[in-house]
């Protein structure tokens, strides 16, 4: 190898791995790339040109032999069984020590059983969360690497180098052991599900109950990017709603088709949230509405014979488009704190059960770039964490309390607007049920309790003194 040999293969020249190779060879990390089909990476070569300083290789054997050691390879496919499939392809040709890293979105059970294997032969494993899509893992991801830490330092100088920045610093950490950086990229992706169908929600809104053009909805978001729900996905949104279909000359959005695909990591984050119990009700409301948008047909068919509201003038009397707006903007920022709340008291569930120790405050720090759900609203969640890292849930930081107070009753402006005109809006919903569930003291679960003690004898506890109790009911069959 001598001279030649490079600091870091990737595996998977799609247009992520291909991407993404080029960010590290841009900041003077040589490395090798292969991918299963010599074409692609041929088409690569020629895309990038003989200065984007990839170096070519066409079997397993070649790619392994031109990696300095202890080697670094990143893993882009498919998630699933082609994960597998890479890592029994490179396995006989590694070295103790050298370290394998999973980029994709793999599930975070797969990280820890491929954890457990790939130790078992004397490597490092390494699962990454990397998001940003196509144009971070050029320009700059947030990187979410989990697994031994002695393998993060390893690769730190690479993977702040080629991170996203901003004045918090490089977009990565180390996340923790085992699975936990897919797990976070999972919540991030659940936490993602949320914001979009939120935005989605509040556009809906506009649209059907102040009869909002496109382009006047596009100025709107314009406006609000500058002020409190500083994102990327409200960056986003302001210029989708801004374009123009080049076949009609009207706005894009308004001739795409309502059916919104996915890829399954929000449902995962659901899956998981219940199996923590870990009420997580906004991501599990954006998941329903895609899984529901999907169902197109049935929706046409229902909206033939299923009527909405008998009469919908009341619905935004005595409020002007100017204030209603500006409730909006309040429900959609109140809404997006919920949902963060949500998702950061999962990470803590999860890090409770598999004994992570994750640190929330750099994982919200991490978030602030590269990623899709880089928002200002990260920087008083970071300091909410940093401020008292035993913080239980977000909504309990005395700024975030403020800010939710204060921005509640938008939200309550705005969910009473959509239910006037029977227009659905779940995820919203969902966000100010979990606020007020969780500011009220006393919940009506007594009476749950109540009933399965009932019918199945399952106990209860009593508000006056400690104890299991069992009450006597009435048997209702033998009333019969």
């Amino acid at each position: 190898m001598g001279d030649t040999a490079r600091h870091v293969g990737l595996v998977g020249l799609a247009v992520m791995g291909a991407n993404l190779a080029q960010n590290i060879a841009r900041n003077g990390f040589p490395i090798s790339v292969y991918n299963r089909t010599r074409s692609r990476t041929d088409e690569v070569m020629a895309e990038v040109g003989p200065n984007a300083g990839l170096h070519p290789t066409y079997s397993v054997e070649e790619f392994v032999a031109s990696i300095e050691r202890p080697r670094r390879i990143i893993i882009l496919v498919k998630a699933g069984a082609a994960v597998d499939a890479v890592i029994a392809e490179l396995a006989p040709h590694l070295d103790p020590g050298d370290i394998v890293i999973d980029g994709g979105n793999s599930l975070y059970t797969d990280t820890e059983r491929r954890s457990k294997e790939v130790t078992g032969l004397g490597f490092n494993f390494v699962g990454m969360g990397v998001s940003g899509g196509e144009e971070g893992a050029l320009k700059g991801p947030s990187l979410m690497p989990g697994g031994p830490e002695d393998a993060y330092k390893l690769l730190e100088p690479m993977l702040t180098a080629i991170a996203a920045k901003t004045d918090s610093g490089p977009c990565v950490t180390w996340i923790g052991p085992g699975g936990s950086g897919h797990y976070v990229k999972m919540v991030h992706n659940g936490i993602e599900y949320g914001d979009m169908q939120l935005i989605a929600e509040t556009y809906d809104i506009m649209r059907n109950a102040l009869g909002m053009s496109a382009a006047e909805m596009s100025e709107v978001f314009h406006r609000w990017n500058a002020g409190k729900l500083a994102s990327f996905l409200i960056e986003v949104t302001a210029h989708a709603l801004g374009e123009k279909d080049p076949e009609t000359g009207g706005a894009i959005v308004d001739i795409i088709l309502d059916a919104a695909e996915q890829k399954g990591t929000g449902r995962w984050t659901s899956i998981s949230a219940l199996e923590l119990g870990t009420p997580i009700p906004t991501i599990d409301a954006a998941v329903a509405a895609r899984i529901m948008s999907s169902k197109k047909a049935e929706r046409v068919a229902a909206s033939a014979v299923l009527r909405g509201p008998a009469d919908t003038s009341a619905a935004t009397a005595g409020i002007s488009r100017e204030a209603m707006i500006a409730a909006l903007e309040d429900a959609l920022y109140f809404s997006k704190v919920s949902s963060y709340a949500q998702g950061m008291a999962l990470l803590q569930a999860a890090s409770d059960a598999f004994s992570w120790n994750l640190n929330l405050a750099e994982i919200a720090r991490i978030w602030k770039g590269g990623c899709i759900i880089r928002a200002t609203l990260l920087d008083p969640i970071r300091h909410a964490f940093k401020d008292n890292p035993g913080l239980s849930n977000l909504l309990l930081a005395p700024s975030i309390a403020e800010t939710v107070n204060a921005t509640a009753d938008g939200a309550r402006t705005a969910i009473r607007t959509a239910r006037a005109l029977g227009l659905p809006c779940p995820a919203m919903s969902a966000s100010l049920d979990y606020f007020d569930q969780f500011r009220t003291a006393n919940l009506p679960a007594n009476l749950i309790q109540a009933q399965r003690d009932f019918f199945g004898a399952h106990t209860f506890k009593r508000v006056d003194r400690d104890g299991v109790f069992h009450h006597e009911w009435p048997n209702l069959q033998a009333e019969v």
